[in-house]
Parts: C-alpha cells; sequence; structure tokens
C-alpha cells in the first residue's frame, strides 16, 4: 500500500511538471481574464492544416493563427472532427467577431466557409462554447504569451 500511495504521488507530480511545462513555454493567450495553452500556426502548411483530424482538445487549449496580412480572413471545418468556436482578432488583437459552435464537417471541400465580420490578422480557435462562457464581445482583447509571433 505504501509503494502505491508513492507511486500515485510520482505521477501526480510528473503530470503537474508536465502542465506547467506546457504553459511555461510561452505559448499561451489569454482573453476575458482566461488562459489558454496554444499551439501556433504562423506558416501556410500550419494555417492549412490546422485542428484536423483531432478528436478531442482540452477544455484550456486552443490553435491561434497568425496572419502574415490583415485582411477579412475565412475559416473552414473541412477534416475537423470536434466543434470550434472561432474568434477572429485585428493588429491590436482587438476582436472583430466570433463564429460561435461551428460544427464539425466531414464533406471535404463541400465544408462551408465561416467568415470574420472584419478584416484579421489574428485567428483563434477554441472548444465550442467557450465564447458563450466567456461572454465575448467585439473589442475583447487577446493578450498574448511571449512565443506567440506578433505581426503589425
Amino acid at each position: 500500500m505504501r509503494f502505491t500511495a508513492r507511486l500515485s504521488m510520482l505521477a501526480l507530480l510528473l503530470l503537474s511538471t508536465a502542465a506547467c511545462a506546457t504553459a511555461g513555454d510561452g505559448r499561451w493567450v489569454e482573453l476575458r481574464g482566461h488562459r489558454f495553452v496554444v499551439e501556433v500556426a504562423d506558416d501556410e502548411p500550419e494555417r492549412q492544416r490546422g485542428l484536423m483530424f483531432r478528436d478531442a482538445m482540452a477544455a484550456d487549449h486552443g490553435m491561434v493563427f497568425v496572419h502574415d496580412v490583415e485582411e477579412p480572413q475565412a475559416y473552414w471545418m473541412k477534416n475537423t472532427k470536434i466543434p470550434l468556436d472561432i474568434f477572429y482578432f485585428d493588429h491590436a488583437r482587438k476582436l472583430v467577431s466570433v463564429q460561435r459552435d461551428v460544427p464539425p464537417c466531414s464533406l471535404g471541400d463541400g465544408c462551408p466557409p465561416f467568415a470574420s465580420e472584419g478584416p484579421a490578422l489574428y485567428v483563434l480557435e477554441l472548444n465550442a462554447g467557450t465564447a458563450a462562457s466567456l461572454g465575448v464581445k467585439p473589442g475583447d482583447e487577446l493578450k498574448f504569451g511571449p512565443a506567440i509571433p506578433q505581426r503589425k
């Protein structure tokens, strides 16, 4: 029993250390006081792949897309298996618009696009329902961790 307890404690310690390393590497964003560990897609191949083929995503995780030019953006859910909220931000990282509860799509090139309501430089994908639970509104600021590239 004593060995099992020590083994459990060691496992918990390793898991918490791994979680800290993930959040501690500077790849995070903060929206309305909530921090999300993110993967960064800042080149065309990464932006095209996005969150395709994922079966799930932790509630405090997401993906931030960094574009080269601020312009109207449109995202689709081709080969995406999890419903998402898609947030569009301008060069000042202010929320331009959000597409809420976007459903998965298995229609390949027949998947519909979900466009921003104005020019955007950054796009954030989080689990569906996050926009509603945070109460986001246009103009909300997205804060970046130090490892997120910023464009002007």
